[in-house]
């Protein structure tokens, strides 16, 4: 299911999710909490106003900034039509009280953005998010031309401008109706995404996203350096000594008495050590696979390919390397739809693409298997968005049932030397 509208919108069969009502529902909520705000907010100006020339009034007028402190909450909570809402941008007052309260406040940019975003909703959003819903009554007019005929018996006034007696005209209104009233979902669930961005950037947590960013990507190079650091350890420690204790074995086989049970117990732990050192071999190539490390993303997903048991085709090709949280979600990102390719969706072929387009790293990954690939059901795919996330990546999944599927990553990244120093 889609996170957000705007991924909504791409994706085929579109107008049989909810997302249409939810803008519905959305900017007629918000165009209603506008239209009341704009009452409020001019009945307290004009009575501020007029009792300040008594003295009374100041205070309400000292207090008309921080009348966008609910309705910004009340906006925040009406996100949730839209997809997740924003964090509570307001910090705790450094002391109890009322007079600390207010000096917090007032104090933070938060509160200025929030009483912003009120004056707009009040003077300048709630006629378009109306206009935008009652737009969706046209075709719904448009539908009911043959029924108005039928109940006028003689015409029908259709939207004050055209007058219609005759059912032919009638029933190619109604067409016309059927044909917009789906059509009007993409328009306005595009305006309610954009008023939902504009609303969220105002109202939203944005002081503490500068070092929330921050404090990711250097989360991120950490646990890029640790996974690289662990597989170094292995390849240079457990899995040489696991080597090592292959070898002794052969040799201590070739010393033992040919028919002696001696031989066949050197036989069988000899064979244990080679399982051994194959499944430590794979646990380091799951962890950061030395290909990857050495030659970049185009051959370790030509690697991915070759340990499919898929016929997988690559096509990938990138000017230059890119940084190593980049190369290693985009990685993840292909082992994990090849598996999935190669275990739940019954396919007989995949196929790797991948190119930098726009400072983006764009990979899809396609197959002709059954498709109705589905996150609920455990194949990964959310643990898969929440890795590409890290990294500001976007994951998107177009796979109807009867297939194809096709996954899509794109992920921010500039390009590095193409040698990388170790």
């Amino acid at each position: 299911m889609a996170t957000d509208c705007w991924q909504a919108l791409r994706r085929p069969g579109f107008l049989r999710t909810a997302w249409p009502w939810r803008s519905v529902a959305y900017l007629l909520v918000s165009g209603v909490s506008g239209l009341l705000l704009c009452v409020l907010l001019l009945v307290w100006t004009v009575a501020g106003a007029a009792l300040s020339l008594l003295l009374v009034g100041l205070p309400l007028v000292l207090a008309l900034p921080l009348a966008g402190l609910p309705f910004g909450a009340w906006e925040r909570r009406l996100l949730r039509l839209m997809g997740a809402p924003p964090a509570d941008p307001h910090r705790l007052p450094d002391a109890p009280g009322v007079r600390s309260w207010l000096r917090t406040r007032l104090a933070e940019g938060a509160t200025w953005r929030e009483s912003g975003s009120a004056v707009l909703s009040a003077f300048l959003l709630w006629p378009l998010d109306l206009l935008a819903v009652a737009g969706t009554l046209v075709p719904v007019a448009l539908l009911a031309t043959p029924l108005l005929l039928a109940w006028d018996g003689e015409q029908v006034n259709v939207l004050k401008v055209a007058q219609v007696d005759s059912p032919g005209p009638a029933w190619a209104l109604a067409a016309a109706g059927a044909v917009l009233l789906p059509a009007a979902g993409y328009p306005l669930t595009a305006l309610a995404g954009a008023r939902a961005a504009l609303v969220r950037m105002l109202t939203g947590a944005q002081e503490r996203v500068g070092e929330l960013v921050r404090s990711r990507a250097r989360l991120v190079d950490a646990f890029e350096a640790e996974r690289r650091r662990i597989e170094r350890d292995l390849h240079d420690g457990a899995q040489q000594r696991l080597v090592a204790l292959s070898m002794a074995l052969g040799l201590a086989r070739l010393d033992a008495p040919p028919d002696g049970p001696l031989r066949e117990r050197l036989a069988a732990a000899h064979a244990e050590a080679d399982r051994a050192l194959a499944e430590l071999r794979e646990l380091i190539h799951g962890i950061h696979p030395r290909v990857l490390a050495d030659r970049g993303l185009p051959d370790a997903c030509a690697d991915l390919a070759d340990r499919s048991p898929l016929p997988v085709d690559v096509d990938v090709a990138l000017p230059g390397r890119l940084p190593a949280a980049v190369e290693s979600a985009g990685w993840f990102a292909v082992c994990e739809a090849l598996t999935n390719a190669a275990r739940h969706s019954g396919a007989s072929r995949a196929r790797v693409a991948g190119r930098r387009e726009g400072g983006l790293l764009v990979l899809e990954v396609s197959d002709d298997g059954r498709g109705g690939a589905d996150p609920s059901r455990g194949t990964g795919l959310t643990g898969l968005a929440d890795r590409v996330a890290v990294v500001d990546g976007r994951l998107s999944v177009s796979s109807p049932p009867g297939g194809p599927t096709l996954l899509r990553v794109e992920i921010p990244c500039p390009l590095l030397p193409d040698v990388r120093s170790a």
